[in-house]
């Protein structure tokens, strides 16, 4: 099977291309960072259809309803491959399809735009089950107890304040004055855990640099932290914005692997803009 992997300010994707996604255990095998290639994801890509079709899937074999990174990374594929050129182009997620360009290019990598979508703060758009389905969770503090060691919590119960948003994906986004990496690791995926997001969900803790710049962390459903997420970047964006925490819709989003831009309209439409390239592509040799 022939594969390519991509990487967007270090989140990382393999690409194959097919009609059909690989299995579970495959995709698990390919995304192992020791026994196989690495990843944080798989993109399943079918060229023959038109528009032409995107797959996403975590490292554990889930699927993904969306991701900004995984979508420029396609974008980056396609060019790379010579299938799309400078002119703005259709990708077909299983849910919607969504219109990308290839806006620039620096020093050979591509700066792609993705218009991601509409941001939705209704709480059964993240399968948020311990809210009416049409209400808005701004700012609700929830108790979640820290991870310790495996198995075991890891200190005192906390209260933190959670926002709901919907890229297409779920997110919940906790705005904070100050970021601690070391609280970030213990809280996130004790948080990502509460039962009441039925369908699994994204973790953001966000703090508000300036008007128009957010510094983010990332525990993505499946994966675990990542180094950068342009549907986090967009989700935390969008609930600053809503609850008042940013003075600009043009943000700059800081992230460990570094930077992108996040535009949202008077209508919660977002823009996603940020680099993404192509890093090497071989044959997997593995068990198919």
């Amino acid at each position: 099977m022939h594969v390519w992997k991509g990487q967007a300010l270090g989140n990382d994707y393999l690409v194959v291309e097919s009609a059909t996604p690989p299995s579970t255990a495959l995709i698990r095998a390919l995304c192992d960072r020791h026994r196989g290639i690495g990843s944080d994801g798989i993109l399943v890509g079918d060229t023959a259809a038109d528009p032409v079709r995107l797959r996403i899937f975590n490292p554990d074999g889930t699927e993904a309803e969306k991701s900004g990174n995984g979508l420029r990374i396609f974008g980056a594929w396609l060019h790379h491959r010579g299938l799309v050129g400078d002119d703005p182009f259709p990708v077909a997620l299983p849910g919607e399809t969504v219109e990308m360009v290839v806006e620039s290019m620096d020093d050979g990598v591509p700066i792609l735009r993705v218009a991601l979508g509409t941001a939705s703060f209704r709480a059964g758009d993240v399968h948020f089950t311990d809210a009416d389905p049409g209400d808005e969770v701004m700012g609700r503090p929830v108790p979640v107890t820290p991870d310790g060691a495996p198995g075991t919590p890891g200190g005192a119960t906390v209260e933190l304040p959670i926002h709901l948003v919907s890229m297409g994906n779920p997110h919940c986004v906790v705005l904070l004055d100050e970021l601690d990496d070391d609280a970030f690791r213990r809280l996130a995926p004790a948080l990502q855990r509460d039962p009441a997001f039925a369908e699994g969900v994204n973790i953001q803790f966000a703090r508000v640099v300036g008007p128009g710049t957010l510094e983010i962390r990332i525990w993505e459903r499946g994966a675990g932290e990542t180094l950068a997420s342009g549907s986090s970047a967009s989700a935390a964006t969008a609930a600053a914005l809503r609850v008042g925490r940013l003075a600009e819709r043009d943000v700059e989003v800081r992230m460990p692997g570094g930077s992108v831009r996040v535009q949202v309209a008077d209508d919660w439409a977002v823009t996603l803009t940020g680099p993404a390239q192509m890093v090497f592509e071989g044959e997997w040799l593995g068990d198919a």
